[in-house]
């Protein structure tokens, strides 16, 4: 990274997400490991799961509501080299794989140009950018691609699309964000 690129990630103020993005979500997870996407079996929509040290949970995306919560120990940590969990209420007796702690990722970009980075000009602090269509480490002044988190308190376990791109999540070790459009 360039010091002028270093520069202005770290002038960057952070920001609302711009349209047609908006915030569904902010829910506190503590001990958070990973989350991960998946499909409802019934209608197709697609589901977020969070995996803590207490559990997990199952998140609409669309609104933030939590749907099920499993407080199973037993199936608390991914335990294969695919990095699934068993899913609770909606997603019983499925595999979900999740991102965050032990490895594994989201989708860094959405089917229609929308991309997202994480950067550490002053690491350990972290940021997630969130850009359309254009490249945050080329763009000679921020246009097209926006600063909407900074981490300084919690570590991050991961960021990321859901397949359809219709949804973005940012996960600490503390909480989980939830964008939708």
């Amino acid at each position: 990274m360039t010091d002028a690129v270093r520069r202005r990630f770290l002038d960057a103020a952070v920001v609302p997400a711009p349209p047609p993005w908006h915030q569904v979500a902010c829910a506190a997870v503590g001990g958070l490991v990973g989350v991960g996407f998946a499909p409802d079996p019934a209608s197709g929509r697609e589901l977020l799961m969070a995996v803590s040290h207490n559990g997990h949970g199952l998140f609409d995306p669309a609104d933030g509501e939590l749907l099920a919560r499993d407080e199973d120990p037993a199936s608390l940590y991914p335990d294969d080299e695919e990095l699934t969990c068993p899913g609770p209420g909606l997603l019983a007796g499925r595999a979900v794989r999740i991102a965050g702690l032990y490895g594994g990722g989201l989708h860094t970009t959405a089917p229609d140009g929308w991309s997202v980075d994480i950067v550490a000009p002053d690491w350990p602090s972290e940021r997630v950018l969130l850009s359309y269509r254009a490249s945050p480490y080329t763009a000679a002044e921020q246009q097209g691609w926006w600063h909407i988190h900074h981490n300084t308190v919690s570590e991050l376990r991961a960021t990321g699309f859901s397949p359809s791109g219709a949804f973005l999540v940012i996960a600490t070790t503390s909480d989980v964000t939830i964008w939708a459009r």
